[in-house]
């Protein structure tokens, strides 16, 4: 299996990057967790659809040899933090290669969401991509908890 969380947008605070990399390094080596930091488009010059375009084959190109792309949007289905793990461990057992794919400001385009396996949504609140991005990576390690019986994880 080999997780990449592909977002857009290579800025961040520093206090994120530190919750990223927290998380980051107690996620299993089983994970193959990679994380793909794409430069987002400039909103002055360019038309909203033709930067969806333009970072949909951004995005497409880094989740390049994925079998499964799962795509974080607003409207996407919510699911919990069970119903995440198990979706993991199904990952795991068919030793897929995941692309999750979190896209810019104005979202993804129609095409590029037509190619996703699925689309999740992280919560009804509207929220910055860069919290969307620690929230994903808290959820993965979270999962992984879940899985191994760590007792990080309450309900």
């Amino acid at each position: 299996m080999r997780i990449n969380l592909v977002p857009n947008g290579k800025k961040m605070p520093e206090w994120l990057n530190s919750g990223i990399h927290q998380y980051q390094k107690q996620f299993p080596s089983s994970y193959n967790f990679t994380l793909t930091s794409l430069e987002a488009q400039n909103r002055k010059t360019n038309k909203i659809d033709r930067i969806k375009t333009l970072e949909g084959n951004m995005l497409l190109e880094a989740a390049k040899g994925s079998t499964k792309l799962i795509d974080f949007d607003e409207l996407g289905k919510q699911q919990s933090s069970r119903m995440s793990a198990k979706s993991i461990e199904t990952w795991q057992l068919h030793g897929d290669n995941v692309a999750l794919i979190i896209g810019g400001a104005d979202g993804l385009s129609s095409e590029l969401k037509q190619q996703c396996h699925y689309i999740l949504g992280l919560s009804n609140l509207t929220m910055a991509h860069s919290i969307a991005r620690l929230l994903v990576i808290e959820q993965l390690y979270r999962a992984h908890t879940l899985l191994t019986n760590h007792p990080y994880h309450r309900e």
